[in-house]
């Protein structure tokens, strides 16, 4: 198995890279400086040997009058006198004399530059004699390697000088992170509420910050909903667990008849079926909110689904007076019991709130392209405004009484809206005057994709 990587310090990436590219671009610096100089040299070079050139030329011309060879020599060996990075080669008679220092075989060719030119001859009118000036350029390369050195040596303390600035300034410039990091050691459960100061950070941090506090905010909400949820928990399955206590210290204090044994036995097994259907509830969200998915095996007509419902709770709705229609159509592929388990909770729900006399609706409907929404409407005392969004939280219930009630405990609209997840839909409530909708969406046949079973409990 391959070494994991070491975690890369920021702060030695960032000092690292700053003194790479300070000594490339002081390199470069240099190099421009080097090439300069040095194409400065070779000009002055040549305007060296041409001005010395003009000079000769300006002797040899004086003394073409006399037709003396001889007085020329003395002239150039005055001019080439105390000169010895000059020599000048010259063939006067047939013969090859230097003036100046010696042009030696084995000189190094790089180290001098030459110019070759003619001359008229001084004794000899329309004749002329060959001539050629070399200049030694060996002080002007020491120059150009102790330059090259020089150079070299400055970009290379000039980066190491970046390097050890930019540690520090990358230092004083992390700080603010370290504080940071310092703050979020800080955060514990108890200190849930806190939030991490960005204000001393930089703008590039800033928006870190305020996705990180976002993060803390949806963990405290949530940490809240769970205290709430274990809450609402420990409250239903306190009262049916207090009477299945009570009633069998009773029967065991008492010794009670074989008939009112029988009596507190069925009383439990009520409180047990209640408390079971609680914890099949729990077991059937905690799938919904682990992503499964429900299972399309069937696709048709809703109006079909929701009339089955309706008859099934038409017993329960003559009871309080109240009369169950279906309205409207569409078809999407679906999980039937899901479907029917989601609409009877609505149903159910609408019967209990409906004023007496009153007319509840299925709806169907499409919505959008690729949705049908499925809606029970009821007349009844309407729900205020701030207790829509929390109708579908697990145990939430609009009156703050919170009254025992055994057949239900306040997980309909929760499985209601976990039920639309799986099917890919949203679930909604909304409340105008005495008319409350609560409803929930389901994709159409070309929409849906569902292939992931479960299992309803």
């Amino acid at each position: 198995m391959p070494a994991a990587r070491r975690p890369r310090s920021l702060r030695r990436w960032l000092s690292r890279w700053l003194a790479i590219q300070t000594f490339i671009a002081l390199g470069l610096v240099c190099i421009a400086v080097y090439y300069a100089t040095n194409l400065n040299l070779g000009i002055r070079q040549d305007a060296l040997l041409q001005q010395k050139v003009e000079v000769i030329r300006h002797l040899v011309e004086e003394n073409r009058g006399n037709g003396d060879s001889t007085r020329l020599r003395h002239k150039l060996d005055d001019f080439f006198y105390g000169r010895p990075d000059f020599s000048l080669e010259l063939e006067i008679d047939g013969e090859k004399v230097t003036y100046g220092g010696p042009v030696s075989g084995d000189h190094v060719a790089s180290h001098d530059r030459r110019i070759t030119f003619s001359l008229p001859h001084p004794s000899t009118p329309g004749d002329s004699m060959s001539a050629e000036l070399v200049l030694d350029i060996t002080p002007d390369i020491r120059l150009r390697r102790a330059l090259a050195w020089t150079l070299f040596g400055c970009a290379l303390v000039g980066a190491i000088v970046a390097a050890k600035v930019a540690t520090m300034l990358v230092r004083r410039g992390l700080a603010p992170l370290d504080a940071l990091a310092t703050q979020a050691a800080q955060l514990s459960p108890d200190r849930i509420g806190e939030r991490l100061d960005g204000s001393g950070q930089a703008d590039e941090v800033r928006p870190l910050v305020h996705q990180f506090n976002a993060v803390l905010q949806r963990l405290e909400r949530a940490y809240v909903q769970m205290e709430g949820f274990n809450a609402d928990v420990a409250h239903e399955m306190r009262t049916p667990l207090a009477t299945l206590i009570g009633e069998t210290e009773l029967a065991l204090k008492t010794r009670p008849s074989q008939n009112a044994l029988r009596e507190i036995l069925g009383s439990n097994l009520e409180e047990l079926h209640r408390l079971s259907s609680i914890v099949n509830d729990m077991l059937f969200l905690s799938q919904a909110d682990r992503g499964a998915q429900a299972r399309a095996t069937w696709e048709g007509e809703l109006a079909e689904v929701a009339g089955e419902v309706a008859q099934y709770h038409e017993a329960e709705a003559l009871e309080q007076n109240l009369h169950i229609r279906v309205v409207g159509t569409g078809t999407a592929a679906i999980d039937r019991r899901l479907l029917q388990r989601a609409v009877s909770n609505l149903v159910s729900n609408a019967v209990r709130y409906a004023d007496p006399g009153s007319v509840i609706d299925i709806i169907l409907s499409p919505s959008g392209e690729d949705a049908v929404q499925v809606a029970v409407r009821n007349t009844g005392e309407p729900i205020p405004a701030e207790h829509l969004p929390r109708l579908f939280h697990r145990f939430y219930r609009t009156d703050e009484a919170r009254g025992f009630d055994g057949n239900h405990h306040g997980l309909g609209l929760a499985i209601v809206a976990a039920i639309a997840r799986m099917h890919g839909g949203t679930s909604f409530a909304r409340s105008e005057g005495r008319s409350t909708i609560i409803g929930f969406s389901v994709l159409k046949p070309h929409a849906s994709g569902f292939a992931r079973d479960i299992t309803e409990n």
